[in-house]
């Protein structure tokens, strides 16, 4: 979970496929994700849940001032016209985002193709709100989602400066770092939402050689009867060897 700091929290889920479902060519890409408006008279319900959940901006030169703009451009490269889904390079797909003609009044402009965000037709008629889906098709794309789930909370780092002029500053001294909680996030935690979660489950088990693994025992106990007892030459790791071996 993801905590905006001027929105509501946003899932992160990554989805691993098995090989033979694996998604490997632009037109296994074209039947799972799209970035076109819909026919509004063939399908008009999906049609409004592409306009109110899936439209970004607009941006570039009818709104230079939008929060995704980097020097002059998207920072999200919502500008483009394509014909046909190619790979990205180091990036995701470049999805198939034809010029047909469909156009509609998004936040006071007229937009088409170029600003819609990629989503999955089912997905977003079953849960009805914002559903981005995206293909991982570079190893740099995955390198960066695994760290992405994995970072932890967000953190900020600040600086305290002297106030009076020609004071030293020691800039390793001052130098702070905090977690930065919003109000959405404070409420997530006070009613025991879940925060992150992984199926199928995975247990970092511990690694010791054999008769090598660490035990704990009182001060007081007797040596004898500790090498003696059964329970403490079990560990995780060979349970879990048992395990396998019976089940």
């Amino acid at each position: 979970m993801e905590f905006q700091k001027r929105g509501l929290p946003h899932a992160y889920v990554l989805v691993i496929l098995k090989h033979k479902s694996k998604l490997l060519t632009p037109e296994a890409y074209d039947r799972m994700v799209c970035v076109e408006l819909p026919d509004r008279n063939k399908n008009p319900y999906l049609f409004n849940l592409v306009v109110k959940h899936m439209m970004h901006g607009p941006c570039g030169s009818l709104n230079p001032k939008n929060v995704c703009m980097r020097n002059g451009k998207c920072k999200n490269y919502y500008e483009d016209f394509s014909d046909f889904t190619t790979h990205g390079k180091g990036s995701y797909p470049i999805y198939r985002r034809q010029n047909d003609g469909h156009m509609v009044m998004v936040r006071g402009h007229l937009v088409d193709n170029r600003w819609v965000i990629p989503y999955n037709p089912v997905l977003l008629v079953e849960f009805d709100c914002h559903f981005n889906v995206e293909i991982c098709c570079d190893i740099r794309v995955m390198k960066y989602l695994y760290k992405y789930v994995y970072k932890g909370h967000d953190k900020i780092a600040f600086q305290i400066t002297p106030e009076r002029e020609g004071q030293g500053n020691d800039e390793i001294r001052n130098f702070q770092t905090a977690r930065w909680v919003s109000p959405v996030e404070v409420v997530w935690r006070l009613y025991g939402f879940p925060l992150n979660g992984m199926y199928p489950s995975v247990i970092q088990l511990p690694i010791h050689l054999p008769n090598f693994h660490r035990i704990r025992f009182d001060d007081a106990a007797d040596i004898e009867t500790i090498s003696q007892d059964d329970k403490f030459k079990k560990t995780m790791l060979i349970e879990f060897f048992h395990m396998n071996s019976i089940d």
